[in-house]
């Protein structure tokens, strides 16, 4: 009817994942390649460096060996890259170039619903990548407590968290260029989040930095999980990651706001 005013869908945020799916159905080769990276990573420590170090201390103090102690680390990673991956260079290219949410926000789904959905969509594949990593360590026989089936609900916390945070780091880069300090940020994550090395290795000066890491909350609890060493105080980092993505959603939603109101 002439003059009607068009009602907001509910679950709006739905259908900005839905045309992402749509989109990069024929883009499986993109999923594959940044899932073999921590693999590789993997399969590497296991052939050479943990033939040198032997067993570490887990979790909680008993010796694990360092392939499942590693092992953890590299799912957090992936579920990391890939949600990173989607919501910082795919985000830029439809905000800034494409101009794809200006034309979403021409019809009645709102910015957060974009915000969401784009988020959403980031999640998906950090926890597409996540899954699959599981089922590698199980087969690798790196989980070594029934308590690792929650490892994939914990990686996709993760992915949801780094989606969240990369897309509201995305809303204030306008060049290209300025995507160059996702690398440089992801790398001392990678690093330095008790990834390779026990935290209580690192220098006393370095463990308080260590400790604000989104990474390093995912890594304790995806090591808890898989090695067994579950106790009360993974609940606040879960609760820690929680806390960044409701910042991260909160942030997008608004930025993409005042971008596609401006």
């Amino acid at each position: 009817m002439t003059g009607e005013i068009a009602r907001v869908p509910r679950f709006a945020a739905r259908h900005v994942v839905e045309r992402n799916l749509l989109n990069q159905r024929r883009a499986w080769s993109a999923y594959v390649s940044g899932f073999l990276e921590p693999v590789f990573y993997l399969f590497s420590l296991s052939v050479g460096v943990a033939r040198l170090v032997g067993d570490v201390p887990g979790p909680d103090g008993r010796p694990v060996s360092y392939q499942m102690f590693v092992a953890p680390a590299m799912l957090a990673a992936s579920a990391m890259n890939g949600s990173v991956l989607d919501s910082t260079y795919n985000l830029h290219h439809k905000l800034r170039h494409a101009r794809v949410f200006h034309a979403i926000r021409a019809t009645p789904v709102a910015a957060r619903d974009i915000a969401v959905g784009e988020i959403a969509s980031a999640m998906l594949r950090g926890g597409v990548y996540a899954a699959v990593f599981v089922l590698i360590m199980a087969a690798a026989d790196l989980v070594a407590s029934p308590w690792g089936v929650l490892a994939i609900p914990a990686a996709w916390l993760i992915g949801l968290t780094f989606a969240s945070l990369g897309a509201a780091a995305t809303t204030f880069v306008r060049h290209w260029g300025d995507l160059e300090w996702v690398a440089v940020a992801l790398l001392p994550l990678f690093l330095f989040s008790g990834t390779f090395y026990p935290v209580a290795r690192y220098p006393h000066w370095l463990r308080p930095v260590v400790e604000i890491s989104p990474l390093y909350h995912g890594v304790t609890v995806l090591r808890g999980l898989t090695t067994g060493a579950v106790a009360p105080g993974l609940i606040w980092h879960v609760l820690v990651l929680l806390g960044l993505a409701a910042v991260g959603v909160l942030v997008a939603g608004r930025r993409l706001e005042r971008i596609l109101t401006d």
